[in-house]
């Protein structure tokens, strides 16, 4: 039998969190000849990529011949945000059950996106599975070194600037390196119903009341849900004022909660004045997507200690477990 021309000018498009179309193009004389697909999908930081040994032994995807673009997707587990390599063979099996195979083709590299909407979704709906009951709560905070309120105090002007969101989380957070803000928390303890006295980023504490963050002028917005290898799950949420552009990068982004009726944090009007509530069994995290000047709140030391073990900075999610994580890529 005839060999069949090796696939060229491949082409990668429609490419989400855990899929991509992909085509390529062959000899005509190849068209009605080829029953079958191998491809070879390789993350890129392992660029070994598992090639034939023997030209009877298959690779990492075979796939029944199908007009071109083709959509994979479930064949593998695909990360979200992770660069990848793919190379493909076309094939016809005879009539022993062996294939009669292309050479292959040049390897192609892409990323992956991150997660959409209808992804965040998923996370959104597992998180509010274990929310618990809200508390009320009437004042934000963040914590940090006095070096930080230091700096801020003496080279930009006594306001606190939106930094670049860090990696911590889902690996397919589209705020993850993408959204500037400032965490604030805002969790109390049951007992006091004020903030607790210790924290992981440091013993100065700036509080400031909820109305100056969070008001009927704010949108909010879900980011994400994760764990780290513990009982207890963090929650991000983004506080962007209405037609910001933190307010317009999510808006395209991100589910859209009502600021009055959630499960996480609620700001609703009563007898005239705004009352405030989170929830009591998720760790919440706030991201504030505007500059906050420090004169708006107080700045003190707490008492408690720093307990560094709780910190998520880049804190990397366990992909595990099955309260935090969805049935795409993680």
């Amino acid at each position: 039998m005839e060999l069949l021309s090796t696939p060229k000018n491949i082409e990668i498009n429609n490419i989400t969190c855990d899929s991509f179309r992909i085509s390529w193009a062959v000899d005509k004389s190849d068209l009605e000849r080829v029953t079958h697909y191998f491809i070879d999908l390789n993350k890129k930081e392992n660029k070994n990529s598992n090639k034939f040994k023997h030209r009877d032994v298959p690779t990492k995807l075979v796939a029944k011949a199908v007009p071109l673009p083709m959509t994979v997707r479930g064949h593998w587990f695909l990360s979200p945000r992770t660069e990848y390599s793919v190379a493909v063979q076309t094939a016809v099996k005879q009539s022993d059950g062996e294939y009669l195979v292309s050479g292959w083709s040049e390897t192609v590299e892409f990323c992956t996106g991150d997660y959409a909407k209808e992804h965040l979704s998923q996370l959104q709906e597992k998180a509010e599975l274990i929310a618990g009951r809200m508390l009320r709560f009437s004042v934000f905070y963040r914590n940090q070194h006095k070096e930080y309120f230091q700096h801020v105090r003496m080279h930009c002007g006594n306001v606190m600037k939106p930094s670049l969101k860090d990696n911590s989380g889902s690996h397919g957070s589209p705020t993850s390196g993408m959204l500037h803000g400032i965490f604030f928390s805002c969790n109390t303890e049951f007992n006091t119903g004020q903030p607790p006295q210790d924290s992981p980023y440091g013993r100065y504490r700036f509080q400031i009341p909820a109305q100056r963050l969070f008001n009927p002028n704010t949108n909010l917005y879900f980011a994400d849900f994760y764990c780290m290898y513990t009982a207890y799950h963090y929650v991000v949420l983004v506080l962007a004022p209405k037609g910001s552009a933190g307010d317009h990068f999510c808006r395209e982004r991100l589910p859209q909660l009502d600021i009055a009726c959630n499960k996480f944090l609620t700001c609703c009007a009563e007898d005239g004045e705004l009352v405030y509530h989170h929830a009591q069994d998720s760790i919440l995290e706030v991201i504030y997507t505007e500059p906050v000047d420090l004169s708006l709140g107080v700045l003190g030391e707490i008492s408690g200690h720093q307990l560094m073990s709780l910190s998520t900075a880049n804190a990397k999610k366990d992909p595990s477990c099955k309260t935090c994580n969805i049935s795409v890529g993680r």
